[in-house]
């Protein structure tokens, strides 16, 4: 999703299907590896992704995951 748009917590938790802490949770862990970036938009937190390489390497994992199936 990050990939495509910013997004805050609750998009994500709900997309996910998962509980706000847990996605925090790893929201946090990834920014401080500076996997994604946020802002602030009054009580929101939007993220996303830090940068063009970030979006590659994504997308090459998943290709190459994909190719093993």
């Amino acid at each position: 999703m990050l990939e495509a748009r910013e997004c805050c917590v609750s998009e994500l938790a709900d997309a996910l299907k998962e509980p706000l802490p847990a996605i925090s949770q790893r929201l946090r862990i990834l920014k401080s590896e500076r996997i994604v970036g946020s802002r602030r938009e009054g009580k929101h937190v939007y993220y996303s992704l830090a940068d063009g390489h970030i979006s590659r390497l994504v997308t090459n994992g998943v290709m190459h995951a994909m190719e093993d199936a």
